[in-house]
């Protein structure tokens, strides 16, 4: 049994870029676990994943041979049914024992233990460990079925006979265990220790793999290539640093995570080179640009300090000659007409303003259930004013409305047309050209806003009106026509929907109640039957609300409590939340959560509804009018906080509950055979509970 370490590289067509970190990754850890399961690694196994555009690779430390032998105690069945009358085997118990490779001869060797119910036999054996190459071999079939491909493709293979199914066609297969092939086979190719460099730039083809260990270092010194993902993409960040610096001072490549990872998966050796276009483009909105550059040609555009877009770009070049300037020249042919094509969006747009578009959103389909896009912007509408009027008036109800009139207007654009991701932003340029106040126009582009998490909120009043009504018509409709998100499906984005609605009222402290909200946003929407009711988003919008509230650190306890009363003015949420916190660091929270739980109980158990009203004659037992005259001097305390919003004072003031709840549970019985009594005490007891749990239900602190 030898120790060694372990090399595997399926080699194929160009993998699908978007997908490629993921698939490597996923490539990595599936060969792991399944060679951990069979006894095949050691303790320090360390796995190392490789990506480019044209493998997918892994490399794992002190693999073994074969497993170790190992004991294993199987369960055959109950002795009553393997053993007869004599202690004979049965025909049951020869039989089962055979399809173990075992005879009558272990019989007498045969445990009985009982397993909770009856006696049961035992086999013991040993078990001889995996070898290499059927657990790699498992691992490999393991692994390709469980990655997470975007999309699988069918392909014939050389025999012209048999068909594979895998994200692209594959051509080779390379498995190492030390200097050794290890013999599995998949998708119709056979391992071995050859593979391929650069497409273009390889000093050697194919490449002959001396051993596991020289992989990466031959790959890049004979095959131009650069295997890990990692540091291919270390390597581009840094071309990109230096070839800012040398385009100009000041200048950097914009940052956009998704855009590295993206080029890091298109090449196999990256080169940095550095293209311009003619500065007369810059005069249409730099979005469009930097979109058109990043999207269809996957370029780094060049900013200056302030984030203003310059005409130079950087070129992630998958080849490397001596002089780049071919390389250069056919990028920046290929670049300018698409910076033409917006240029010409941009003049055209401009000669129509916003507001001759929107007659043209009733034309364009938003939902066969709930109309046009003409439709759903005079609900937005609606609301958004209702919204603006609450907030600010008049005079933000006017601007809202202006501002929710033109909103979608822009999806009717060239521009919009052509890259819908810049709905809104174009919508703001335009607004700006017609003249439209500088709030409207901001508020255009922000009503999208925020479009994903953590991402900014709106920068004016007029934006959050619109945000928050365009947010609310949407979630609205969509419950009352029934397309509620369900398990992983969300197709209209519902729960980002609901997450910018929650983050607006809570980060920008807006006063509305959110039942009241949902309510008169839905009667000013005014669907038609029996699209009425949005039944359950009221709830839905408090589960996510829980989710944030756990992401950002409260425990399960503290949100459950808060949550639990469903607060309808989620702006004061954080605010109870530290009540909260602060409460339980008291020394009498425990006993009192505790008190409030018990209080909650006999409650629930009570008769009917119980009356928060004591009469004080009724008072008969020392304890009980203790915690009357203790209650009768803290509530108005708490009270008055609460009402004040100063909601860990509120909670503060009822600590002095605790040695009267303790004494009243001691001393006095609840339950009295006089109903007179009984009611009264359960009055007080109503009394308490109501008095503790205005902030947050407190028992949901109790351990």
């Amino acid at each position: 049994m030898s120790t060694e370490n372990l090399l595997v590289e399926l080699f194929v067509e160009e993998l699908p870029p978007k997908a490629l970190k993921k698939l490597g990754e996923a490539f990595a850890t599936g060969l792991l676990e399944p060679l951990q399961a069979q006894g095949l690694t050691s303790a320090d196994t360390v796995v190392t994943a490789y990506a480019t555009p044209r493998r997918l690779a892994a490399h794992l430390t002190r693999i073994l041979s074969q497993a170790a032998d190992k004991s294993v105690s199987q369960k055959l069945m109950p002795v009553s049914v393997g053993l007869d009358a004599n202690g004979q085997p049965t025909p049951a118990l020869l039989k089962r024992l055979a399809g173990l490779g075992a005879d009558a001869g272990v019989v007498p060797k045969l445990k009985r233990e009982s397993d909770g119910k009856a006696e049961v036999l035992f086999f013991d054996s040993m078990v001889t460990g995996a070898t290499l190459q059927h657990g790699l071999q498992k691992a490999l079939e393991d692994t390709l079925a469980k990655l997470p491909i975007p999309k699988v493709m069918t392909y014939q293979l050389a025999d012209g006979w048999s068909s594979v199914n895998f994200v692209r066609p594959a051509h080779g297969l390379v498995a190492l265990h030390g200097t050794h092939v290890v013999p599995v086979s998949t998708l119709g190719l056979t391992a071995g220790h050859t593979t391929q460099g650069h497409r273009f730039e390889a000093a050697v083809d194919p490449i002959r793999l001396q051993d596991a260990d020289s992989y990466a270092e031959q790959l890049q010194t004979e095959g131009a290539v650069i295997p890990s993902f990692t540091q291919r993409r270390a390597e581009i960040a840094r071309q990109l640093a230096a070839a800012a610096a040398k385009a100009g001072k000041d200048l950097q490549p914009i940052s956009d995570e998704a855009l590295l990872d993206e080029v890091t998966a298109l090449v196999e050796r990256p080169n940095v080179l550095i293209g311009q276009f003619e500065a007369e483009f810059l005069e249409v909105p730099q979005e469009c640009l930097i979109l058109t550059m990043k999207a269809n040609q996957k370029y780094f555009p060049l900013l200056d300090v302030e984030g203003t877009l310059s005409n130079k770009f950087l070129i992630v070049s998958n080849i490397n000659p001596a002089d780049p300037s071919a390389v250069i020249g056919g990028n920046e042919r290929v670049v300018r007409p698409r910076l033409a094509d917006a240029k010409f969006f941009f003049d055209q747009d401009r000669k129509k303003t916003l507001e001759s578009r929107v007659e043209a959103l009733n034309k364009v389909v938003y939902h066969n259930k709930l109309g046009s896009q003409g439709e759903r912007s005079e609900r937005v509408r609606r609301i958004a004013r209702y919204i603006g009027k609450t907030l600010g008036g008049e005079a933000l109800a006017k601007l809202t409305d202006k501002a929710a009139h033109l909103a979608k207007a822009d999806l009717v654009t060239d521009m919009v047309g052509e890259f819908p991701e810049l709905q809104g932003i174009m919508g703001r340029y335009y607004a700006l050209y017609a003249g439209e106040p500088q709030d409207v126009a901001e508020a255009i582009e922000d009503h999208y806003k925020p479009r994903f998490a953590g991402d900014e909120l709106p920068r004016n009043m007029v934006g959050t009106s619109v945000a928050l009504a365009d947010k609310l018509e949407t979630l609205i409709g969509l419950f009352c026509i029934g397309q509620i998100p369900t398990g992983d499906k969300d197709p209209f984005a519902l729960r980002r929907h609901a997450l910018g609605v929650i983050r607006m009222l809570i980060e920008q402290e807006l006063p509305f109640n959110l039942d009241e909200l949902i309510a008169q946003s839905t009667q000013l929407m005014a669907l038609p039957e029996p699209n009425h009711q949005p039944d359950g988003l009221l709830e839905f919008v408090y589960e996510r609300l829980s989710g944030i509230l756990r992401e950002q650190g409260y425990s399960a306890q503290e949100v459950d409590a808060v949550m639990s009363l469903h607060p309808q003015r989620l702006c004061d949420i954080p605010d109870r939340l530290a009540a909260v916190r602060a409460f339980s660091t008291l020394p009498e929270a425990e006993s009192l959560a505790a008190a409030n739980k018990r209080v909650g109980n006999i409650l629930k158990k009570a008769e009917g509804k119980v009356a928060a009203n004591v009469d004080m004659t009724l008072l008969a037992e020392p304890a009980e009018a203790a915690l009357y005259q203790a209650l009768t001097s803290a509530k108005p305390k708490a009270d008055a906080a609460f009402e004040q919003n100063d909601y860990t004072t509120s909670l503060k003031m009822l600590a002095v509950l605790k040695q009267p709840v303790d004494a009243f549970f001691d001393s006095v019985m609840v339950n009295a055979e006089a109903p007179a009594l009984r009611n009264n005490r359960l009055g007080l007891l109503a009394t308490l509970h109501q008095a503790m749990n205005r902030v947050a239900d407190l028992s949901k602190l109790a351990n």
